[in-house]
């Protein structure tokens, strides 16, 4: 999954939670959670594919551990009671439901780490940066790689259903303001 997707499809998933569960009031805030959703590839793809690219290899490494994840989530936790702030947990779980989205489970030396051990599995792309980048790029959008290409559609769609949405909702606004 690449950036459609992970935004898209974690405002769906936090969209449908504050549907099912309207007394909570889960907030719907795009920007964060837009952050939060690629969180773990902020970290990890610069970290682990050009910093420590001779040693560790791989784009799925720290930020993408069950480890991670709750340790941001108590963070989060914290800062919240603590606060009041809404935004951490925003951010928390919007960085979790992309582990999810990566089906991390499928790689437990990530998941699990460090339980399963120190040492991270290197990607099987391989190349410098740039490179990679291009490549993920292009298979993000061919759609023979329909792991890739349909979690895009599907985020891109979120996505631009939420714009229009919001659009609709500023138009009204505007003609609302105007009447009175």
């Amino acid at each position: 999954m690449f950036i459609l997707g992970h935004i898209g499809i974690t405002l769906g998933i936090f969209y449908s939670l504050n549907r099912l569960f309207s007394k909570k009031n889960i907030p719907v805030d795009f920007k964060w959670i837009a952050f939060g959703a690629l969180l773990p590839d902020f970290i990890d793809k610069p970290l682990g594919r050009i910093i420590l690219t001779e040693t560790i290899g791989s784009g799925r490494i720290f930020a993408h551990t069950l480890l991670f994840g709750v340790l941001l989530g108590l963070v989060a936790g914290y800062t919240f009671y603590r606060k009041g702030w809404m935004i951490p947990l925003i951010v928390a779980g919007a960085s979790f439901c992309h582990l999810l989205e990566d089906q991390i489970w499928n790689s437990p030396e990530v998941l699990f780490w460090p339980l399963l051990g120190w040492e991270f599995p290197k990607d099987t792309l391989s190349g410098g940066f740039i490179e990679y980048f291009m490549r993920i790029l292009s298979n993000s959008y061919n759609p023979a790689y329909s792991g890739t290409f349909i979690p895009e559609i599907i985020g891109l769609g979120i996505i631009l259903l939420f714009a229009g949405s919001y659009i609709r909702t500023k138009i009204e606004e505007k003609n609302t303001a105007l009447k009175q």
